[in-house]
């Protein structure tokens, strides 16, 4: 790959796995800081914020800041805004501490449970049946529906956990519409993270361990691709597919 190019880095199954480190990946970052290559974790996780990513990754042995990591809780509100201008936006949010921290850090954007413009949803582990209620009912006067990313489930060790994909499944069943997913693998997600440091698709290379999801989100957004089989992706997976642009067992594998 070109000198110049920015690599979006996925988190987990890449650099860690819950928390597990992946040394490969923690060496992958070190060699682009120590080379100043350009690159941004871009994650799909919206129950933390930017800062608390960023405590996560040093307690794996990484040193970042806030500029170096981009999520669906800061993608939402790109979109929001950039449909609706100099405009009050009502919202109803299913969500945790990153996803409502985002979108209020906008004073545009005010929360409404009565009559919204938009019900967004994020990963909500203390998801209620009122909650469920009142997105259904807004929806279904009305509201738009969009779901910060689509995963069907989330790894925690040996065990798969339901992700904000099947609480958007669950909207959607009850209120007959399906929700517009703005991270990976979208390309909206993409296109704002690189929208946001002046960056073109030809620029940048998505890193990542998870098919579904980061190769996708690089397919979708005309993006070249690093498959990194160190999480939910093997290879075995890979036959009769669209191949990544690169897959290596690990990143030591991945020569700058």
């Amino acid at each position: 790959m070109s000198a110049r190019h920015v690599f979006l880095i996925d988190l987990d199954g890449t650099v860690y796995r819950g928390a597990q480190t992946i040394a490969s990946g923690v060496r992958f970052v070190h060699r682009l800081q120590a080379a100043q290559q350009p690159y941004l974790f871009l994650t799909n996780n919206t129950t933390r914020t930017p800062q608390m990513v960023v405590s996560k990754l040093a307690g794996h042995g990484i040193e970042t800041d806030t500029a170096h990591i981009y999520t669906p809780s800061m993608a939402t509100p790109s979109y929001l805004l950039a449909k609706h201008p100099k405009t009050q936006i009502k919202v109803f949010v299913i969500g945790e501490i990153g996803l409502l921290t985002a979108l209020l850090s906008h004073p545009e954007i005010i929360l409404d449970d009565q009559h919204p413009d938009y019900v967004i949803v994020g990963m909500d582990t203390d998801l209620t049946y009122h909650k469920i209620r009142t997105a259904t009912r807004a929806i279904r006067q009305g509201a738009i529906f969009i779901g910060t990313n689509a995963d069907l489930n989330l790894p925690a060790g040996a065990e798969l956990l339901p992700g904000n994909g099947s609480q958007c499944a669950m909207i959607a069943a009850a209120s007959g519409v399906q929700p517009i997913f703005i991270g990976k693998p979208e390309r909206i997600i993409i296109d704002y993270a690189l929208a946001q440091f002046g960056w073109q698709q030809s620029d940048a290379i998505i890193v990542g361990d998870n098919y579904d999801t980061d190769i996708r989100a690089g397919f979708n957004a005309d993006v070249a691709t690093l498959l990194t089989l160190t999480g939910v992706t093997t290879a075995a997976d890979l036959v009769g597919k669209r191949q990544p642009t690169r897959v290596v067992n690990n990143l030591d594998e991945y020569v700058l």
